[in-house]
């Protein structure tokens, strides 16, 4: 509690100054009933209730557990961008404390949340840029993309991090100069995928694995799974006159991976070629393990909120709600990958809601 508490004291309350519940013990517990499978703000008040005597270990309650029309009242109000900060310093101190380096590949991808739509714009839900560490396996930012204008989602949380030792990756829409900018400036590295929407710039890059040249090739030959077979062929060759000719910041090589796919019993599929923009010189074998890292910003944050959080299917839309729950979800699920447990997080969560030893041991992580 009090490393929470140290990380989320100065948020503002906007609240009227007469409000009776305190605004961290309210976000305690919806962080815990978050951690235990609460859905929205009356799971959430119900959670309280059927814990209160726990939750008063810790807390004052002077005034019970609040309804859920004060958790709705205060996600609703609390501004996001304060809220994104203090999640942000309580990542970096929760992640000194557990050991965790939030360094190494940093994956940046947009997700909708398919639920927070108002009536009528169903086609248009709000939009989120996320930011996880994949080695920590661990959710670091948020931003919200304004006008669902994802490229410059991403640029605004750049702006919020400290990419030392960080290899930041992102899909074809964000190989663009600014993004590239944005990664340099915060201390980082890039290896941005390249799609032919660049034009002359992926002509370039084609066109040097076509002719002649030093390259550095590794292959990696995955186990066969789920009846395929998969081999991939990374070739890396530098090329530093991309900088100058194309104005794209920081270009110091090029990448090519190559997919074959084939599935048992079956002819192999057609190859799949990819192309990436490097701004420094890796091996191909880094290259290969780079370019898979950044799928786990799908498979083990986008994926894991949805079954497991039921993010898409959550229908708050009101205000800030949507970001704030959102934000409340990531830091849930970010201190039940920190329990040392060797367990599924479907089984953590519903282990911290039937055991208070388990859940105790759970939030002792934030101390």
């Amino acid at each position: 509690m009090q490393r929470f508490k140290t990380a989320f004291q100065r948020l503002p309350d906007p609240r009227a100054d007469n409000a009776r519940h305190d605004l961290l013990e309210v976000l305690f517990i919806a962080l815990a009933a978050v951690l235990c499978g609460a859905d929205g703000c009356s799971e959430m008040e119900e959670f309280g209730q059927s814990k209160e005597g726990l939750l008063r270990l810790f807390l004052r309650l002077e005034h019970g557990i609040p309804s859920h029309d004060t958790f709705s009242r205060v996600f609703r109000l609390l501004k996001p961008q304060a809220f994104e900060n203090a999640f942000r310093h309580f990542m970096a101190a929760f992640a000194k404390a557990n050991g965790l380096k939030l360094t190494g590949v940093i994956a940046v991808d947009g997700k909708a949340l398919r639920g927070a739509y108002e009536r009528g714009g169903r086609a248009t839900p709000l939009q989120l840029v996320n930011v996880f560490a994949v080695d920590a396996r661990m959710a670091m930012a948020q931003q919200k993309a304004a006008g669902r204008n994802e490229t410059a989602g991403a640029l605004e949380v750049l702006e919020l991090l400290a990419l030392e030792g960080c290899i930041v990756t992102a899909d074809a829409l964000h190989c663009h100069r600014a993004f590239a900018a944005a990664v340099r400036e915060r201390g980082g590295d890039y290896v941005l995928a390249i799609k032919a929407n660049r034009g002359r710039l992926f002509t370039a890059v084609t066109q040097q694995f076509a002719r002649s040249g030093k390259r550095s090739v590794a292959e990696q030959i995955d186990r066969s799974t789920h009846d395929r077979r998969e081999a991939r062929r990374a070739t890396v060759m530098r090329n530093t006159s991309l900088a100058a000719l194309y104005g794209f910041p920081g270009a110091a090589a090029v990448g090519r991976i190559t997919s074959r796919r084939r599935m048992r019993g079956q002819r192999a599929d057609a190859p799949v070629v990819r192309h990436y923009l490097l701004s420094k010189y890796i091996s191909p074998k880094r290259l290969l393990h780079v370019t898979r890292s950044h799928w786990g910003i799908e498979n083990q944050l986008h994926w894991v909120l949805d079954v497991h959080f039921a993010e898409d299917a959550n229908r708050a839309r009101k205000d800030n709600a949507p970001e704030n729950l959102a934000i409340l979800r990531r830091l849930a699920l970010n201190i039940l990958r920190a329990n040392p447990d060797r367990t599924s997080i479907r089984r953590k969560i519903k282990r911290a809601g039937w055991d208070d030893a388990f859940l105790l041991a759970t939030l002792s992580h934030m101390r």
